[in-house]
């Protein structure tokens, strides 16, 4: 064990994220030195909820129906006409820029017989149905009956498109299909605080990857919601990141977690050198040339959050990037929204979503976007890379390094979703830790109430 291993009953006996935050040579706010710890038992999650049919129906009627959900960002839709197409499950969102700064989303379907509006994202003066030409004005309004003579029931004051809530938040779009949902604020709580420094609004989508998944959209979302499984599924990168010391949060209807770097993982029986740690932050394979050196007297923690500020400044205002911590430059923060939006804090890139493929309640939809600061005129955003369900995600090379631990990831779902109906022959759930899986069982906290509505 590491020598900076203490006794902790109700934690990993390694360094607590305090302890760390201690160490940086930065200030650190006080978002990050906030804990917010909760307890919600030890009872097992059945495990129904990803297998069964039922549930997915249910689902769509109790949560996608109602909640708040991420569904594009504003740059797919800059200018006045622009429209963008978000579906989950069966039901699909036709989103507009209607004014300069106004965003309006629609039921994507013909009020005649049904036709959606839009089949995908692109530029329109007009909502104009492509079955028989019923047309709306972007603001909604119904404009052209064609055959009017023939339909003496429809009143065109009365057949405007319905409004449904929109939500906007550093850059992202939030919409929701129940004209009754709480305000998006309210939802929101104090997420926009935690990210108020990371201008989240002034980047762009630099990379956009949609790996269809043969597993349940919250198989594919947990395995991104804690670090517990990092010593198995990625052993190579645990000898400088600290897994089983990683801290978690709540926060109403978000939670946090934080997986530090530069240090060594509690697991390990051995302890590194400050070198091989920074050896394994940067993912050097053992016959590879050294991408950094750990200087005497310095931690790799120091140097690798020197080298992300030298690297960001290059595209992003060095004032703003020298005012943010060693934490907020190299540490792992990941949020979730429920119930399938999580963004990365600090100067982390990554933002996923989780959603169902289609109707199909053991398929999914796992996105990666990339959102980067930049200099200049705002670059158009990435077009979305789909993989399909039997293509590996190592072909999304704008991922970066991220596709080769996405690839292990991956590998995994699948066989966690066959499992857990083997599973089910021995017993009717699933096992969660008390802590290392508290945004696993904040998910279900939040996601019982919805569906016993």
């Amino acid at each position: 064990m590491g020598k900076n291993i203490k006794n902790r009953q109700d934690r990993s006996p390694g360094l607590s994220y305090a302890e760390i935050l201690d160490t940086d040579t930065h200030h650190v706010s006080e978002i990050w030195r906030t804990e917010s710890p909760a307890d919600f038992g030890t009872a097992d999650q059945p495990s129904d909820v990803y297998t069964s049919r039922h549930f997915h129906d249910l689902e769509m009627e109790k949560i996608w129906l109602k909640v708040w959900q991420f569904a594009c960002r504003e740059e797919h839709i800059p200018e006045i006409g622009d429209t963008e197409v978000y579906d989950i499950g069966k039901f699909s969102v036709l989103i507009v820029r209607t004014g300069v700064d106004e965003i309006k989303a629609y039921p994507n379907a013909c009020l005649h017989r049904g036709r959606l509006l839009r089949d995908c994202a692109g530029h329109a003066t007009e909502l104009r149905c492509p079955y028989h030409g019923y047309t709306w004005s972007l603001g909604g309004e119904l404009k052209v009956v064609p055959s009017e003579w023939d339909f003496p029931q429809v009143n065109k004051d009365e057949y405007a498109l319905t409004e449904l809530p929109v939500g906007r938040w550093g850059g992202f779009i939030f919409i929701s299909l129940d004209l009754d949902v709480e305000p998006f604020e309210e939802f929101l709580g104090t997420l926009s605080l935690h990210f108020e420094n990371y201008r989240m609004d002034e980047r762009f989508v630099e990379a956009h990857v949609a790996k269809v998944m043969r597993c349940n959209w919250k198989t594919a979302q947990e395995a991104f919601m804690e670090a517990f499984h990092l010593a198995t599924t990625h052993p190579s990168i645990i000898t400088g990141t600290g897994d089983c010391n990683s801290r978690y949060d709540v926060f109403g209807n978000f939670a946090r977690a934080v997986t530090p770097t530069g240090t060594p993982s509690p697991h390990l029986t051995w302890d590194p050198s400050e070198q091989e740690m920074l050896d394994a932050m940067l993912d050097r394979g053992q016959d590879e040339e050294r991408l950094g050196v750990v200087p005497e007297g310095k931690t790799a923690r120091e140097m690798a959050a020197m080298a992300s500020r030298m690297r960001v400044a290059q595209v992003a205002d060095p004032e703003w990037v020298e005012s943010l911590s060693d934490a907020e430059m190299i540490d792992s923060i990941y949020y979730t929204l429920f119930p399938n939006f999580h963004p990365w804090g600090g100067f982390n890139r990554i933002v996923y979503r989780f959603r169902p493929f289609g109707d199909e309640h053991e398929m999914s939809i796992f996105e990666t976007l990339y959102l980067s600061p930049f200099k200049g005129d705002r670059p158009p955003p990435a077009k979305v890379h789909w993989i399909g369900a039997d293509e590996s995600i190592l072909e999304a090379h704008e991922l970066g390094f991220l596709a080769r631990v996405f690839d292990q990831d991956t590998f995994n779902m699948p066989q966690v979703q066959k499992g857990m109906h083997t599973l089910q022959l021995v017993k009717p759930g699933i096992t969660l830790s008390r802590y290392q899986e508290t945004k696993l069982r904040h998910f279900f906290d939040i996601y019982n109430k919805y569906m016993s509505k």
